[in-house]
């Protein structure tokens, strides 16, 4: 898991830039939004937070495994066809199919059920597809820039006026945690842009499954990614942390925007 990203130390000359932050409890987590830069507190900035918050639940009320009502659930019980469902959730089904493709098999969105079976349940990449959906309207505040703290998977972004480096780059710190130490932390990165995943058994035990053995994975450790967007990073910490030599093979191939460390 991710520890919340922490406004990185300015150059002594630069004022610090101002910050907010909100939270909400959405997909059975706390998620929560952070802005830092100027006039963070405007009428713009509130609304595109709300419009961010209104994806995220939006996202849920479609894909939760806990709604009876959900487009998800409906479907699965064959209450509606895929047709009647968001377009969303054949998006999603899509963007699986490419997941299970491009990790040779190490990710998938056919998972176990509470019946011994196995059914659709994206749930492996809908968390990081939200946070990148709902980062849309926050990209539009100039003079902004800002982390989304989903649960421990971080996505940070700016305005694209914003400057990536120098003086004036607003940098963000994310620490990693030790998954055989929960109260220490093994990696400390900063970032500008950029998202953060991290996939292991020590906050939630086995709970990742491995689609080749059919099994959870029970093993210690984790696997943390970095790269461009939340839904991919989020795929390959879970491909490579269930995954084999093949799998790492699969990631140096086809993700060169994305770097993996495993603790």
């Amino acid at each position: 898991m991710s520890r919340p990203a922490t406004p990185a130390d300015q150059p002594e000359a630069t004022p610090a830039p101002a910050r907010r932050a909100w939270v909400e409890q959405i997909m059975g987590m706390p998620i929560s939004i952070h802005l830092r830069g100027e006039d963070v507190d405007r009428f713009e900035a509130q609304e595109a937070v709300a419009d961010a918050f209104r994806i995220l639940r939006e996202m849920d009320s479609i894909f939760s495994t806990y709604r009876h009502d959900s487009d998800l659930m409906r479907l699965r019980r064959e209450e509606v066809q895929l047709s009647q469902c968001s377009p969303l959730v054949d998006q999603a089904l899509r963007i699986g199919q490419e997941a299970e493709v491009l990790t040779r098999g190490a990710f998938t969105t056919l998972l176990p059920t509470g019946d011994g079976d196995l059914a659709f349940d994206p749930t492996g990449l809908v968390k990081g597809w939200a946070v990148d959906r709902a980062s849309v309207p926050l990209l539009a505040l100039e003079r902004i820039s800002f982390c989304i703290n989903a649960g421990g998977d971080i996505l940070i972004g700016a305005h694209p006026a914003m400057p990536a480096a120098g003086a004036d780059a607003i940098v963000w710190r994310v620490g990693i945690e030790d998954p055989l130490d929960r109260q220490r932390v093994a990696r400390t990165l900063t970032l500008v842009r950029g998202a953060v995943a991290t996939s292991g058994t020590a906050a939630r035990g086995a709970h990742l499954y491995d689609p080749q053995s059919r099994e959870l994975v029970g093993r210690t450790g984790s696997v943390t990614v970095t790269g461009p967007t939340l839904l991919w990073a989020d795929i390959w910490a879970t491909a490579l942390f269930v995954g084999t030599d093949r799998t790492r093979q699969a990631f140096a191939a086809s993700a060169p925007d994305y770097v993996a460390t495993a603790l």
